[in-house]
C-alpha cells in the first residue's frame, strides 16, 4: 500500500528536517510505480522505498544540500544499462526512474497534514505538481473528490486538472501535459487506506490484525467477548468495538471498499454476522472455517457477493501465523485486482 500515510505520521511526530521523495515517472519497468514516496530524514533514517535499494544510497547522498538550500530538484536515473551509476552500483532493472526531491518546511508539512485528515475521513485527494525548468517544484495543489482545493498554487487552477475519473475507476498517475498551462504537471491520486474488518477476535484474529495493520490496512477488530478486545491483543488496530453482531454492525459503516473476515468459531454468531452482512456491499467477505460448515451458514442465508471460503490462497497454510499470511495474501490480491480492472476500464 502507499506509504504516504506512514511518511505524514512520521512528519507530524518528529522535530527532525525532512526531504520527500516522489517518483514523477517512469520510461520502462520499474520495481516501483509512478506516485510512491518515501522520505528521508537528517538523521539517515528513511521511511518507504522506491527501489529495490537502486536509488536510496544516491538520493540520500542529495538530502543535505536539499536542505541546506530549501530548494527542490528533479533526478532521472538509467536502469536500463548494466553500467555502473555515479554511485557506483550496477542495476539493469530495465527502465529509467525520473524522481522529485523537496524539502518538507512548515508550510508542506502543513499541508500534508490536511491530506491526511482527508484520507482519514476516506476521501480521495488528487496531487498536483508543476515543475520549472531546472527541475524545482514551483507550483503544487491538492483537490479533494468534492472539489476542495488546497495548497502552493499560484494562478487559476487548470480546468481540465478539476475533472475527477468516474467513480470505480483508477486515474493514472505520472506526467501530464496541461494545454492552458503549456506544460507538463505531474498528477496522483492518494487513497484512504483500505479496511480491514474482523469479526472475531480470538488468538488467530491477531497474527491477522498485526500483519494487516503493517501492510497498510486500516484495521478494525469486533468481538462480543470483552477478554478477546484487550488493546494489548490488538495494539495496530485503529479501533475495537465490544458487542454482539446486531450492536456492533450499526456502528460499522460498510462500503464496497471494505474487506471483511467472520473468524469468531461461533456458528450461531457467524450466521448472524452473514445475514447481517448480505444486506450490504464489500469489497471483499472471507469466511474462515471448513467449506462444508460455510454451506451450512449459507444454506438459509444465501449472500449475492462472492464469498471466499476456505479463507486465503491455497499455500497449505498451518497454525494461526500462516493462515494470516494467506488470509492476506488473498485480499491484497482481491485489492490489487479491483484496482487494475478500474485502470483497464478506463
Amino acid at each position: 500500500m502507499e506509504e504516504i500515510h506512514r511518511i505524514v505520521e512520521t512528519i507530524q511526530q518528529t522535530s527532525l528536517r525532512g526531504v520527500l521523495a516522489t517518483i514523477i515517472h517512469v520510461e520502462g519497468s520499474a520495481y516501483r510505480k509512478e506516485g510512491t514516496s518515501m522520505l528521508f530524514l537528517e538523521d539517515g533514517s528513511q521511511i518507504g522505498v522506491l527501489s529495490a535499494g537502486c536509488l536510496e544510497a544516491a538520493l540520500a547522498h542529495s538530502v543535505p544540500d536539499i536542505l541546506a538550500s530549501g530548494t527542490s530538484r528533479r533526478f532521472a536515473f538509467d536502469m536500463q544499462s548494466s553500467n555502473p551509476l555515479s554511485w557506483g552500483e550496477e542495476t539493469g532493472c530495465g527502465g529509467v526512474v525520473h524522481v522529485a526531491l523537496e524539502p518538507v518546511n512548515d508550510v508542506l508539512a502543513a499541508h500534508l497534514g490536511t491530506l491526511k485528515k482527508y484520507l482519514e475521513v476516506r476521501s480521495e485527494v488528487k496531487l498536483v505538481k508543476r515543475f520549472d525548468a531546472d527541475g524545482s517544484v514551483i507550483d503544487y495543489g491538492f483537490l479533494t473528490r468534492d472539489q476542495h482545493p488546497f495548497g502552493e498554487w499560484r494562478g487559476e487552477f487548470p480546468p481540465s486538472l478539476l475533472e475527477w475519473t468516474p467513480p470505480g475507476q483508477s486515474p493514472s498517475s505520472g506526467m501530464k501535459f496541461v494545454a492552458a498551462l503549456q506544460s507538463d504537471v505531474f498528477v496522483h491520486t492518494y487513497y484512504p487506506k483500505p479496511r480491514l474488518i474482523l469479526f472475531g477476535a480470538g488468538p488467530d484474529a491477531r497474527p491477522l490484525a498485526a500483519i494487516a495493520a503493517k501492510t497498510g490496512f486500516s484495521v478494525t477488530v469486533t468481538d462480543w467477548r470483552t477478554d478477546y478486545c484487550e488493546r494489548r491483543y490488538f495494539p495496530d488496530a485503529e479501533s475495537i468495538i465490544i458487542g454482539f453482531p446486531e450492536e456492533t454492525m450499526q456502528l460499522i459503516h460498510v462500503t464496497p471498499d471494505d474487506y471483511a473476515v467472520v473468524m469468531t468459531h461461533n456458528f450461531r454468531r457467524d450466521q448472524q454476522l452473514i445475514r447481517l452482512l448480505s444486506e450490504r456491499q464489500l469489497g471483499y467477505l472471507g469466511i474462515l472455517g471448513s467449506k462444508t460448515r460455510t454451506e451450512r451458514l449459507l444454506r438459509d442465508r444465501p449472500v449475492q457477493m462472492k464469498v471466499h471460503s476456505p479463507v486465503g490462497l491455497a499455500i497449505g497454510a498451518e497454525g494461526p501465523e500462516e493462515i494470516a499470511v494467506s488470509i492476506l495474501a488473498e485480499i491484497i490480491q482481491t485489492y490489487r485486482t479491483k484496482r487494475k480492472l478500474s485502470s483497464d476500464s478506463r
